[in-house]
């Protein structure tokens, strides 16, 4: 059949063709030339992966949803060890969900379709399909309240300091977690929103033995600002949307009010199950925010529609077959400075 020239018919779509012990980055390569999320989730691996092998970029993750409840948490403590990402903008959720695992608490494997008066009888919380004991999370709680009781109350902290904090004692005391991970990479972690989580909780066990802690939102976006101003180029990957998406947008915005000159992401790859037509912050396109002047109109920009526990360890695996080693890794050392 002869094949007709024409403007829109560029690149021919390729079948997938099953093949025994086929890699997951070659499969994911081979989706990114099909059509649908499965293309999308394709060209989110491809992007990524060429996002490691840039010079002067700095990747700011921003993560959102109950990822470390789903046995996701374990994935970010990788990419940061091996710097494919270089800050992580976070929901305080996922940043203390993931302690309660790594102190010995369990998350189950559970079911939706369940009785949630008698597992607030019995003392069990769910999310979706997992269960979770909520003595485990009280005892947390008052661990990370314990914490806060070692830190200066005569000055603020801002979340990364916060965190920075965290992630020493954690990592002193041998507790796996995201927050120990970062630490040892020297990998900023900001939480905007964090007393929206256990930290929150844990501010309150504080308060009522009387103290006070006081954690600087505004020093977070001063703090942030100067990271996004060092780098030469930024790209930013979000997990879900929310406020980390936010926050790490408005780093471009800030950066113009300041500079007077163009700041937006380079690179954006957004994960999300959230809609554009609600108007939400989360479902927002990227092509929205080149209006704001938050995303480049000409970087490369991918949005996949996808469960993020579907597509975050598939790609993560595709990038650890693709990806030996990252050589361009910006360095926060002035950052950490005691």
């Amino acid at each position: 059949m002869p094949v007709r020239k024409n403007k829109y018919f560029r690149e021919p779509l390729e079948e997938i063709k099953v093949e025994k012990g086929k890699s997951i980055s070659k499969l994911l390569h081979e989706m990114s030339k099909t059509g649908f999320q499965g293309k999308m989730l394709g060209k989110a691996a491809n992007v990524w992966a060429e996002m490691l092998d840039q010079k002067d970029l700095t990747i700011i993750m921003g993560l959102t949803g109950s990822m470390s409840t789903t046995g996701m948490w374990k994935i970010i403590c990788w990419l940061i060890e091996n710097r494919f990402i270089d800050v992580l903008i976070s929901t305080g959720a996922n940043i203390s969900e993931d302690i309660l695992a790594g102190t010995g608490g369990t998350y189950w494997q559970g079911s939706r379709a369940v009785d949630d008066a008698d597992l607030y009888k019995e003392k069990v919380d769910r999310f979706y399909d997992v269960f979770a004991d909520e003595y485990q999370y009280r005892e947390m709680e008052s661990m990370l309240a314990d914490f806060m009781g070692t830190l200066d109350l005569s000055r603020s902290y801002s979340s990364r300091e916060f965190m920075y904090r965290l992630g020493k004692e954690l990592s002193r005391s041998g507790i796996p977690s995201i927050a120990a991970s970062a630490y040892k990479a020297k990998v900023p972690i900001f939480s905007p929103a964090i007393i929206d989580s256990g930290y929150g909780v844990a501010a309150m066990h504080f308060l009522n033995r009387g103290h006070h802690l006081n954690i600087d939102q505004v020093k977070d976006m001063e703090e942030a600002t100067k990271v996004a101003m060092k780098a030469k180029k930024t790209g930013v990957i979000y997990v879900g949307g929310g406020v980390p998406k936010d926050f790490a947008q408005l780093l471009a915005v800030v950066q113009e009010l300041r500079t007077q000159k163009d700041c937006p992401h380079d690179y954006a790859i957004q994960i999300t199950t959230d809609s554009p037509q609600w108007g939400g912050l989360s479902g927002c396109t990227l092509e929205e925010a080149i209006s704001w002047g938050k995303t480049s109109a000409g970087g490369k920009n991918v949005v996949c529609y996808c469960d993020a526990t579907i597509a975050l360890p598939l790609i993560s695996h595709a990038l650890a077959e693709k990806v030996q080693k990252r050589k361009n890794c910006p360095d926060f050392s002035w950052l950490f400075e005691e």
